[in-house]
Formats: C-alpha cells, sequence, structure tokens
C-alpha cells in the first residue's frame, strides 16, 4: 500500500484501534481526574480542620485551597515533561507513566497521618504529594488527546478527541459519589475511603493502556524522520502566539469549572444554604450527564466547527455569572440542582467537548502534545487558583466577587476564541474530502 493509499483510508476509517485506544484513553483521564479533584471535595468539606485547623474556619479552607493551587502550579512542568517525552518518544509510554504515578501519589494521600496526630509535619506532606500529583496530572492530558485525536477517522476528530473528555465528568461523578456514600462513616474516615479507593480504578486503567497501540501519525513521523530534537523549545520557538491563545481558550472552561465544582460546594457549606447532601447530588447529576454531553459537543463542533461552538460557550459563561448564584441563595434544592445542570453539562461541557480537537489542530504532528499540553496546563496553573481567589475575593465583596471571577473567565475565553483561527472549516473539510477520495480511485 503506498502512503498515498494509507493516508486516505486512515483519513476516511481511522486506525483499526480508534475505539480501543479513545476507550482506554477516557478510562485513564477518568481515573486521572478522580484522584486529582477528589482533593478538591476534601479540601472544601475536610482538610480545613484535619490539615489546617485555626479559630477562623474560612482560613482553614484557605489555606486546604492553597495546597490544591499548588497541585496545579506544578502542571505547566509535568506538561514541558509529557510534551517533550510524548514528542520525541511516543504518546504511549507517557500515558502509563502518568498514570502510575498519579494512582500512587492519591492512595498515600488516603493514608497521611493529620496535624492532631503529627502536627506541622501533616500539611507538609500533603503539599509535597500534591506537587507529585501535579506533576504526573500535567503530563496526562496532552498524550491522552493526542492518541485519539491521531487514531481517529478525521471527519470524526471532534467526537473521538470528546471521549477522554468525558474523564472530567466522569472522573468528577465518582469522586462526589464516594464522597458521598462516605460522608457517614465519620469525619476522618470518609475522606479517607475515596482516595483509597483509587487503587481499585488505577489498576483497571494501567490494564487498559498497556493494551493500547501507539498513536499512527506518531509512528509516521518518526519513520519520516521529521520528529525535532527539542520539541518544547520548537513550538515555543514557532507558536508561542498560539500557545497563549490555548491558554485564554482554556481558561473560560477550567476557571468556570473550578469555581462550580470546587467553590461553590465550600460556598453552600459556609453560608449554611442548604445540606452538602443536595449540592454533592446536584454535582453527581450534572457530572452523570456530562458523560454524554461532552460527547455530544465534540460532535456538533465536526458538524459546524470548532470555533462556533466555542465561542457560543463562552457567551453562556459570561451571561450565566450573577444568575448561578441568584438562583443558588433562594436555598431551593431544585434550583440548586439546576445550576450545576446549566453550568456543566451545557456551558462547561460545551467547552471541554471541544478543545480536544481544537487544541490538537491548533499544532503540527511533531510538536503538537508539546504546544497542546503548555497551552491546557499552564491555564491549569492559573486556574487552580481559583477556588482561592473567589473564597478571598468572597471575603470582601461577597458572591459578587465571586461572580465577576467567573465572567473575568468567560471574557478572556471570548478573546481567545476570537482571536484564534478556525481548525475545522469548510475548507479543511474539503480538503479531507479530496484526500479520502483517493480511497475509491
Amino acid at each position: 500500500m503506498t502512503t498515498a493509499e494509507s493516508r486516505s483510508r486512515h483519513a476516511a476509517s481511522g486506525s483499526p484501534d480508534k475505539l480501543k485506544v479513545a476507550i482506554g484513553s477516557a478510562v485513564g483521564t477518568t481515573v486521572e481526574n478522580y484522584d486529582f479533584l477528589a482533593y478538591g471535595t476534601a479540601a472544601a468539606l475536610y482538610f480545613g480542620t484535619d490539615f489546617f485547623p485555626s479559630e477562623d474556619k474560612v482560613v482553614g479552607v484557605l489555606l486546604g485551597f492553597l495546597t490544591f493551587g499548588i497541585g496545579f502550579a506544578m502542571r505547566p512542568l509535568g506538561g514541558i515533561i509529557g510534551g517533550h517525552l510524548g514528542d520525541k518518544y511516543g504518546r504511549k509510554p507517557v500515558l502509563i507513566g502518568a498514570l502510575f504515578v498519579m494512582g500512587i501519589s492519591t492512595v498515600l494521600i488516603g493514608l497521611l497521618p493529620t496535624y492532631a496526630q503529627i502536627g506541622l509535619a501533616a500539611p507538609l506532606l500533603l503539599t509535597a504529594i500534591r506537587i507529585v500529583q501535579g506533576l504526573a496530572f500535567g503530563a496526562e492530558w496532552g498524550g491522552a488527546i493526542l492518541m485519539t485525536f491521531e487514531h481517529a477517522p478525521w471527519k470524526k476528530r471532534g467526537k473521538y478527541a470528546a471521549i477522554p473528555q468525558i474523564g472530567v465528568p466522569l472522573g468528577v461523578f465518582l469522586a462526589n459519589i464516594a464522597f458521598l456514600l462516605s460522608a457517614g462513616l465519620g469525619n476522618e474516615l470518609a475522606w479517607r475511603l475515596p482516595f483509597m479507593l483509587s487503587a481499585v480504578l488505577i489498576i483497571a486503567g494501567l490494564i487498559l493502556r498497556l493494551k493500547v497501540s501507539e498513536s499512527p501519525e506518531f509512528e509516521d513521523a518518526k519513520t519520516a524522520g521529521i520528529l525535532v530534537k527539542n520539541p518544547v523549545w520548537e513550538v515555543v520557538k514557532k507558536d508561542w502566539r498560539t500557545v497563549l491563545r490555548a491558554i485564554a481558550l482554556r481558561l473560560a472552561e477550567t476557571g468556570g469549572f473550578y469555581v462550580i465544582v470546587t467553590y461553590m460546594l465550600a460556598y453552600i457549606e459556609a453560608n449554611e444554604i442548604t445540606g452538602r447532601e443536595v449540592a454533592l447530588t446536584g454535582l453527581i447529576a450534572a457530572t452523570g450527564i456530562g458523560c454524554f454531553t461532552t460527547i455530544m459537543f465534540g460532535a456538533l463542533s465536526d458538524r459546524i466547527g470548532r470555533k462556533k461552538v466555542y465561542l457560543i460557550g463562552c457567551l453562556l459563561t459570561i451571561a450565566f455569572a450573577f444568575p448561578m448564584f441568584l438562583l443558588v441563595n433562594t436555598g431551593v434544592p431544585a434550583l440548586i440542582m439546576l445550576v450545576y445542570i446549566i453550568a456543566l453539562p451545557l456551558i462547561h461541557d460545551m467547552l471541554a467537548g471541544t478543545q480536544g480537537a481544537y487544541f490538537s489542530e491548533l499544532f503540527d504532528t511533531n510538536t503538537r502534545t508539546s504546544g497542546a499540553s503548555l497551552g491546557y496546563q499552564f491555564s491549569a496553573a492559573i486556574s487552580g487558583f481559583i477556588p482561592f481567589l473567589a473564597t478571598a475575593a468572597a471575603v470582601g465583596l461577597g458572591w459578587g466577587g465571586v461572580a465577576w471571577i467567573y465572567v473575568a473567565v468567560g471574557v478572556i475565553g471570548l478573546i481567545g476564541v476570537v482571536t484564534t483561527r478556525e481548525t475545522w472549516g469548510p475548507k479543511e473539510r474539503a480538503e479531507v474530502d479530496r484526500i479520502i477520495a483517493l480511497e475509491n480511485q
């Protein structure tokens, strides 16, 4: 088979392993997000007391969220390391290594002694483990998305690249199910058990990822001798503007996400608006729906383009900031659950479902993991401090200050999408149709 025939067949049908790769990547990202986001729930509900005791409850929550942000601050370094290794040696080894390190560090959190048991060493150990988690999570995303994107049929890359993205809602869903079920076990066991349960998920994820084949586009680039010696430097030198645009695009998604998933839980709890079970139930319902809407929006981007879907998502983020808090402040359980359903499966997943293909298409194959990871993870380093900033803003400005933070990340995303080119428009679709037509000649 000639190179042209192989390329046209891949464009039309994708690789034989495309579905296995997508599912394997999704299981891995689910484990990663379960592990990483379980910390956010624990920080909101438990860690202020067990690791950062203070006479002022807000100070304890602030310190818990600060260590949450430290994990995010390490993600760019993890993205640099993972991107470099993924573009130079392959996507698969990075995925396996990142998942293993993430799993071990998460189980260790569940085994940590508290401040009451060992004093200052407890929060120091917790912070050290968060740093390791951040490095592993930073290395994870680019490889998982790129593996799926590069195995997929070219006209369905939005849909396939959205499949690993369901790891975000599914990871949150499973983490909060674990916390909801363990809530009656007593304060300490209530947060330890969800972390220790991740050992089961990690084994399943590793088994699946070991069976995943390497990216065909990476193998083609390796055979053609077009791999670059230093992919991170190459993408910074040639595509730094695109990396900045990706950071702006990502901020709208992840900044808003952590206001809803992490800060809102602490806000409802601290202001005694309703029981934590209502918020957790709303979060569970929303993330369960999100497992389907994420893929739906990825598929929609295959039909109408990545830019249009992302633009609508950013506008909705800006529009929902103040109504979101007004609905929560009613204290009506149904309205609080509605907030989660609008903010996550509708607004957030419109952005998250489009990102996989959109970010991948902005960079060349030989620097794709590095470029996409840099944009994605540097944004995460900023947004990881959103719960901390939101808690601080609420002290001085009330919930209105947090709503303005939500507006701000939406505006930053809007600027990003306006200044970023469309990667899947009529021109690109016509070119793929031409390539696929070669197979039928």
